[in-house]
């Protein structure tokens, strides 16, 4: 089996270049902002980050294919990066510090490409995680300065800590009632969003979190950093894996019972 290692150094390297590009446009009073067609933000710091990551794989892995958020697909082959330049743009316009950029490597395999890299780096945070396929997940600024990571063993809802976005999506899937049914049983519940509540859950500070509505880009890296750490992703029909559309994350324990109340109809 490939170690995957060299592409977890370029990761950082394809980090690293993008949070000076990020950072440096964070808080920003002249950041020019616009709407996509789906009616989300897109900052000019989205796009430089992209613009970058894109460069610099061009050069160092000629023959991998790439796929982000805001130029869409180049390239083909078995090998593909996924790339969100800034999970979190509506945070990071607004100046709120919890945004991230998002790198995976996916391979073409049984049921699509999977993840077999993925980094995560916040540096509004200080904080970056990252894993590789067969070598766990782990946090730090560096490879050289890495702890590593693993999820809760709760075991039980009522002890159970359960991140979340928003309200409107849950209703608009139907499941609503179902997901209020699940912020009762549990012992605490906090909207963190977006990459943090993924990255927590490996952590093992959050034993549970999903979100109703995603694509590819926004789970691709998070997803591998959450099985590494010995949890468990898929999407809310039980599929392992970041291509459901959506994603529930947690320590595995309380896998089935997080699908039970988020599918519930009533």
């Amino acid at each position: 089996m490939p170690d995957y290692l060299d592409d977890l150094r370029l990761a950082h390297v394809l980090a690293d270049a993008a949070d000076a590009a990020t950072t440096a446009r964070f808080k920003a009073l002249d950041l020019k902002v616009e709407t996509k067609p789906d009616m989300t933000p897109v900052s000019e710091a989205d796009k430089a980050a992209e613009e970058l990551i894109r460069g610099h794989l061009q050069r160092a892995r000629p023959r991998d294919a790439i796929l982000g958020e805001e130029y869409g697909v180049e390239g083909t082959g078995p090998r593909r990066w996924v790339i969100d330049p800034i999970d979190g743009t509506k945070n990071y316009v607004r100046g709120v510090p919890v945004w991230a950029t998002l790198i995976a490597l996916t391979e073409a395999g049984e049921g699509g490409y999977q993840p077999v890299v993925g980094l995560v780096s916040a540096p509004a945070l200080g904080r970056r995680w990252w894993a590789a396929k067969g070598h766990g997940a782990y946090t730090g600024r560096s490879l050289s300065t890495a702890t590593r990571m693993h999820v809760s063993k709760v075991a039980s809802l009522s002890d159970a800590s359960f991140a979340y976005s928003s309200l409107s999506g849950w209703e608009e899937r139907g499941t609503l009632n179902g997901f209020l049914d699940l912020t009762r049983e549990v012992w605490r519940t906090r909207a963190y969003g977006d990459f943090w509540s993924y990255m927590m859950v490996a952590e093992g500070t959050v034993d549970l979190c999903a979100e109703p509505e995603l694509s590819l880009w926004d789970m691709a890296a998070t997803a591998i950093v959450v099985t590494e750490a010995g949890g468990t992703f898929t999407g809310l029909d039980g599929r392992p894996g970041p291509h459901s559309g959506n994603a529930a994350a947690s320590n595995g324990l309380l896998h089935e019972e997080l699908l039970g109340y988020l599918n519930e109809r009533y």
